[in-house]
């Protein structure tokens, strides 16, 4: 005779994500508006379930999966048991996830009834009768469930509630600090180191500016991280359909949604906290960082040229950032020839990810595709000729003709500079670099040799390696 029926709930014990949830960030990244004109049903969950699952419905076959759930599921049917998923979401969601995994029979928010805790409870009771069934959770409101099931599956610790069991079947989930580590991306941080190059380009080496940077630096970091995870989440079904993004820790489930929303906002009010420590100035820049960030998530990023020149722009905010908490005035010429180079990178982010797409499709969420590699490719040697002909005319200027006495020198630091935008351009063309251009180039062993050629010649140009060798022998 076969057993009772297995009850499995989705969000968070099927699933290693929460369609809600999911649904609300889609909403943000497709229908912004929609999606804020659908709080205000807020007070009625399940209507606003409902209107959630209409303006941003989901890729179900793409959802992250729990493969113990999913064992036990097989399991279950292969002794004859009925197999039901129960789910507070909205039906329009879960009875695709049931077909999916072919449940028996589907219990879900429908109709104005949100069906989550007590209501979950009174359904299955009415179904399968007092203990007549098991049931597998994973929040505390599931303790209303439980109280009724035959036996009780735990996924974590359901917010404690599984220590109110008697001998319940626990599952391990959860999340790790590292998992959470990784979406905060720290390998991207390195780009930060950006904000030194109006410290070095004025020649102020003194502890204090170093330190005030430094703090520029952390600011900027929690910043960046916390738009990567607003990107990741608004992301999170584009990623899930990318061959290396599928393993972002959103995408894959290894973080659940509300920690990733939590640190968010921690990471948030740091970068703002630090930039306001520096100065009122700072504060703005950092701001306006995030904001053009954040417009570049939601927006920005999907619209050709447009996301390249955003891109550009980001990096050259970096620069700014680094003159304003360093409290050196930053070269109108050092911001002109930053722009075009930074353009230029950004053509290679997108001709490597091209050049790596696996067809010839547009890739998700962008307006780029393979056919576009032509046009990037004009489009970065403009970026490159333009820089070293801005750099060139720099060389001219006042400031440089103050800072640099032994002018040819920086006309000789022309060519370095030309050979490593070239090995950026070619690499690129060709999928041979990272997906991120500036990481990339702060690896790339031949591409640093170009930099400190480019530095050292800067240096002595300005005389200061000359310096330096009487301080360090007087």
């Amino acid at each position: 005779m076969p057993g009772k029926p297995l009850v499995v709930d989705a969000d968070g014990t099927l699933l290693r994500t929460d369609m809600l949830l999911e649904c609300a960030w889609k909403g943000v990244g497709t229908d912004p508006a929609g999606t804020l004109r659908a709080l205000g049903r807020l007070p009625d969950k399940a209507a606003f379930k409902a209107e959630l699952a209409r303006i941003a419905p989901l890729r179900i076959d793409l959802l992250p999966v729990r493969s113990e759930l999913v064992a036990l599921v097989e399991k279950a049917r292969a002794a004859g048991r009925e197999v039901v998923l129960a789910s507070a979401s909205d039906v329009s969601l879960v009875e695709p996830l049931a077909r999916r995994f072919g449940f028996d029979r589907v219990f879900a928010s429908r109709d104005g009834e949100n069906l989550k805790g007590p209501a979950k409870a009174r359904a299955l009771v009415a179904a399968f009768g007092e203990k007549g069934f098991d049931y597998a959770g994973d929040a505390a409101a599931d303790i209303e469930v439980w109280r009724h099931a035959d036996h009780a599956i735990v996924v974590g610790g359901a917010g404690g509630a599984a220590d109110r069991l008697e001998s319940p079947t626990r599952i391990a989930g959860g999340w790790t600090p590292r998992a959470l580590l990784k979406a905060l991306r720290p390998h991207q941080w390195v780009k930060n180191v950006l904000l030194f190059l109006p410290m070095i380009a004025a020649h102020a080496f003194d502890a204090g500016t170093f330190l005030r940077v430094l703090l520029g630096i952390v600011a900027f970091s929690a910043a960046a991280s916390t738009i990567y995870i607003v990107n990741d989440l608004v992301d999170i079904e584009a990623d899930r359909r990318h061959a290396t993004k599928k393993a972002r820790p959103f995408a894959a489930g290894t973080v659940p949604i509300p920690v990733g929303m939590v640190a968010c906002a921690g990471l948030a009010g740091l970068a703002l906290g630090l930039g306001a420590l520096l100065s009122v100035q700072m504060l703005g820049v950092v701001a306006l960082y995030m904001a053009l960030s954040l417009a570049y998530s939601l927006r920005l990023k999907r619209l050709r040229w447009i996301d390249i020149a955003t891109l550009a722009s980001l990096y050259t905010l970096r620069v700014v950032a680094g003159a304003v908490a360093s409290d050196v005035q930053a070269s109108v010429f050092m911001l002109i020839f930053i722009f075009p180079v930074f353009l230029t990178l950004g053509c290679v982010k997108r001709m490597t990810e091209l050049a790596l797409a696996p067809d010839d499709k547009r890739l998700p969420g962008r307006g780029y595709a393979r056919g576009d590699r032509g046009d990037l490719l004009n489009m970065a040697v403009l970026g490159m000729v333009g820089s070293l002909v801005i750099f060139f005319l720099y060389s001219w200027s006042d400031q440089a003709q103050l800072l640099y006495p032994d002018q040819w020198l920086l006309w000789v630091a022309l060519l370095p500079i030309a050979a490593w935008l070239y090995r950026m351009i070619r690499l690129g063309y060709f999928g041979r670099q990272d997906y991120d251009p500036i990481v990339f180039a702060l690896r790339d062993i031949r591409g640093i040799g170009y930099l400190l050629i480019t530095l050292s010649l800067m240096f002595y140009a300005a005389g200061l390696w000359t310096e330096w060798y009487f301080r360090l022998m007087g």
